[in-house]
């Protein structure tokens, strides 16, 4: 089986190397990865500009190559790239991510969007992440994936991505796995004042997260606040089936 990994944190990123390291035994790995950090870019690419691929040396992998763009861009390169030299990709993963991608804070993730551009190819996609921008952890994401390889592969359906988040802990110390259907993420925001070189203002986000209660444990983002990880399967189809016959007598038309 060959793997295409991909992420938003940097090909360099210690969550991505812990990944393909951990992929490595059961696949052959090609590492397409952001040459920089790339967080937050949601599902963009770069039109106006050229994108640069520098082929580099990679534990764990067969080829990498860091690219200047997003990690939707990563992806779709890196397919491009690797099929120029006859190797068909069976699956892709993006991660592991350092910070978790739960909730509405998916929508807005580079690691989700990577996994998805896969599955928008056709390919069995995987998003990784745990809940640490200083995570140290990876043991149970690293086994999650691999079991994902290994047992849902011929399962998953067309357009589906597998979404794992776990947190930052020793793997004997997460409560367990639950399965999880996206949430809603939301932050006490913010935007810190500061003044560059020239007395411009500029404008820094900034938050903290709303803490639930009460709310059940099949939820990606109350599973991992309570201490689980969570895998939820994730489209790319946003249609709101449910209101296609009733937007007709909204007097749209």
């Amino acid at each position: 089986m060959n793997i295409l990994i991909a992420n938003d944190d940097g090909i360099w990123a210690a969550g991505i190397r812990a990944l393909a390291d951990a992929l490595s035994e059961v696949a052959d790995i090609y590492v397409c990865a952001p040459d920089s950090q790339r967080s937050a870019a949601g599902h963009g690419m770069s039109m106006n500009k050229p994108l640069y691929a520098e082929e580099v040396e990679y534990k764990g992998a067969k080829k990498a190559y860091a690219i200047s763009g997003t990690p939707a861009d990563c992806v779709k390169l890196g397919l491009n790239l690797l099929a120029k030299d006859g190797i068909k990709i069976d699956m892709v993963y993006s991660g592991i991510n350092m910070g978790s991608n739960v909730g509405t804070d998916i929508i807005y993730s580079g690691t989700v969007a990577a996994a998805i551009e896969g599955a928008m190819y056709g390919y069995p996609s995987v998003a990784v992440s745990v809940d640490s921008h200083e995570a140290t952890h990876f043991e149970l994401a690293c086994k999650l994936a691999v079991n994902a390889c290994k047992n849902a592969y011929s399962k998953m359906e067309p357009g589906v991505v597998i979404n794992i988040n776990t947190p930052d802990l020793p793997e004997d110390e997460i409560k367990g796995v639950k399965f999880t259907s996206m949430g809603i993420r939301e932050y006490y925001e913010r935007f810190d004042e500061k003044t560059d070189e020239s007395g411009k203002i500029q404008y820094w986000y900034g938050g903290d997260r709303v803490i639930y209660e009460g709310l059940p444990l099949d939820i990606d983002v109350i599973a991992n606040q309570e201490g689980y990880a969570s895998v939820s399967p994730l489209q790319f189809n946003l249609t709101a089936y449910n209101c296609i016959d009733e937007i007709k007598d909204w007097g749209i038309k």
